[in-house]
């Protein structure tokens, strides 16, 4: 049986800008605060959420240092090294290791994609890459690839690839990778509004865009149905749908950027092509905020 790296929530965290766009350290170190001091179990930094496709290389790296050095060893830090480029992954892989990072987030090749033969020897080439333990990420709503259970089955041989983030809304899927995988490979639930259902199945957690704006109640989901108070985890799951749907209106982290500069946060905007919400997700944020006690 594999090491699992977290239990419970980890917050896929958002990269704050200032209103020039370049990268507000200082705003990012009281957010991480914000997160351990109300439960997370975990922080992802430069995954989607947190703009990863347009950091620089060097603000990828400095993100993550950033982010390393100031949880101090509070949680478990992974950093996303994904890319469409294997080589450039396993260098990423590299800095991330060097830097301190405790695992790593490779998501499924975007855009040239490729087979599943093809993610066979992408995966386990930035598995190779250092020793650290990677979490694979599969989101085919963005990226045009999705990992089969086969594939998978595959993969979890591999003593390094130890979990998987899975984002395809499949559950005749996620069910037969759970039994085809066993212990030899974590599942953490990619999708805010499916995370009891993957708990449901063996699931170790979720990895939350939610959690930005909610890490408390995003933890108290997993803690509730690990002590066996089934009925509360889903009622809490059920009462943040209305927000986790917000949160999704518009691309990510479109909204939950809004949502925290909302919180009083200096979230900043997104950098282009990302463009600014809507008056209507504005509006339904707000609401959907206000209705849970998140602004006066």
């Amino acid at each position: 049986m594999k090491k699992t790296i977290f239990t419970g929530s980890a917050v896929a965290i958002i990269t704050p800008m200032y209103p020039d766009g370049k990268v507000n350290y200082e705003e990012l170190k009281k957010l991480v605060d914000f997160q351990i001091n109300n439960g997370t179990d975990s922080i992802v930094v430069c995954g989607t959420t947190g703009e990863s496709a347009t950091l620089s290389d060097d603000e990828h790296v400095q993100v993550i240092k950033a982010v390393i050095d100031h949880t101090a060893g509070r949680v478990p830090v992974i950093a996303g090294a994904g890319s469409n480029d294997t080589s450039y992954a396993c260098w990423l892989s590299k800095e991330a290791k060097a830097l301190g990072a405790d695992a790593l987030l490779h998501v499924t090749p975007y855009y040239n994609k490729t087979s599943q033969t093809g993610l066979i020897r992408h995966f386990n080439a930035v598995a190779d890459a250092t020793d650290l333990p990677v979490i694979l990420y599969n989101v085919p709503s963005r990226t045009g690839v999705n990992i089969r259970p086969d594939t998978y089955w595959e993969l979890s041989k591999h003593p390094n690839i130890v979990a998987a983030k899975e984002a395809n809304g499949n559950f005749s899927e996620i069910v037969k990778t759970a039994a085809l995988c066993g212990d030899e490979l974590t599942l953490y639930s990619g999708n805010d509004d499916q995370i009891v259902p993957m708990l449901s199945l063996g699931g170790k957690g979720v990895i939350s865009v939610l959690a930005n704006v909610m890490p408390k109640e995003t933890h108290e989901i997993c803690s509730l149905f690990f002590e066996g108070k089934i009925q509360e985890s889903a009622a809490l799951q059920k009462k943040l749908l209305p927000l986790i749907n917000a949160l999704f209106m518009d691309v990510n982290p479109i909204p939950v950027k809004e949502a925290m500069t909302l919180m009083g946060y200096a979230a900043g905007s997104c950098r282009l092509p990302l463009d600014a919400p809507s008056e209507e997700v504005r509006y339904t944020l707000t609401s959907e905020m206000k209705t849970l006690g998140l602004l006066a």
